[in-house]
């Protein structure tokens, strides 16, 4: 049976009224969350970035529910430090934490200065990190001399089960390699059904049978379309952009620039919009047939407390009878 959360996105919200969010979340009847790990948002309109390592113990401890959050290690996190803030929250709060993984995006991870490589080496290096970091997870004293350096690490504070490293993907060949290696995946919902059967079906082939898939759902919802468009448009506008070129824009500013040339009525390439719960409800069961273990709501406009509720009252209690 799919679990349904609730996402919570660092680069729209403030840490602290997100804390709020999720705790609402969780009394809605929402069962997981995950939590976005950026060091810019993606565009200015957004204006946050919260620190999701600081931010996730006090959502941990104020609910109780299962989180996951995407991060990049080997950039503006070496995979040592990376692992060990996991096993820190793997351990206060067993079984509750699963840690993504992916190739990350030039806007968030060039910030040390180091040079931005080409996918084929970012894909190369996110595995030797995994590697290391599952290492430590299991007790070793690592020392490693490759695109990273480890000297002689070793996790004192270690969980009993270590978190998942579950592989981020977006199309069919990143899902197809993350399936030999990744403890699962974790992609994206907001087109047709299609496309997210593709890339569930790409990790399964690639090896990936068995283990969780994950989605989060990009929706937009509000009682008045045109005002809904335009919030949804002015938080998101910048995350219409598509291609290898959003992995390759440096500043929010730039990808603000990118964004003038689209419009609210180019929400409905990658987001699900629309002012009746009862077509939201029969849009995320067109997703959660398609073999998730979790699907993720993320409601991409402002109106974070009246979704929540509106969600939880209307929508998630057809989701689990359908």
């Amino acid at each position: 049976m799919t679990r349904y959360g609730y996402h919570c996105s660092h680069e729209q919200f403030g840490p602290r009224e997100l804390l709020d969010r999720v705790v609402q979340a969780e009394q809605a009847g929402f069962t997981c969350a995950t939590a976005s790990d950026h060091f810019h948002p993606w565009g200015e309109q957004q204006g946050q970035s919260g620190f999701v390592w600081s931010w996730l113990g006090a959502a941990m401890e104020r609910t109780h529910i299962p989180f996951c959050t995407v991060s990049a290690p080997g950039y503006r996190y070496h995979p040592a430090i990376l692992a060990q803030a996991g096993a820190t929250l793997a351990t206060m709060y067993p079984d509750r934490l699963s840690m993504a993984v992916g190739t990350g995006q030039r806007l968030n991870e060039a910030i040390t200065g180091q040079p931005w490589p080409q996918k084929q080496e970012r894909q190369a290096l996110l595995q030797e990190c995994v590697a290391i970091m599952r290492a430590l997870w299991a007790g070793e004293t690592v020392t490693h001399l490759g695109r990273v350096t480890v000297q002689e690490a070793k996790l004192y504070t270690r969980p009993g089960r270590p978190p998942l490293a579950i592989g981020a993907a977006t199309t069919p060949g990143t899902a197809r390699w993350l399936g030999s290696w990744a403890d699962g995946m974790i992609t994206v919902a907001g087109g047709p059904p299609a496309q997210l059967r593709a890339i569930i079906a790409a990790f399964r082939e690639g090896g990936g049978d068995g283990k969780p898939v994950l989605a989060q759902a990009k929706l937009a919802w509000g009682p008045s379309e045109p005002e809904m468009r335009e919030d949804a448009f002015r938080q998101w506008g910048t995350n219409l952009v598509q291609g290898q070129v959003v992995w390759e824009i440096p500043t929010p500013a730039q990808f603000d620039e990118v964004a003038r040339l689209l419009g609210p009525e180019d929400l409905d390439r990658s987001v699900r919009v629309s002012t009746d719960l009862q077509r939201h409800a029969a849009w995320l069961n067109e997703y959660a047939e398609a073999g998730l273990d979790a699907l993720i709501l993320h409601n991409v406009g402002s109106n974070q407390a009246a979704f929540i509720d509106a969600f939880g009252s209307h929508v998630l209690p057809q989701l689990r009878t359908g």
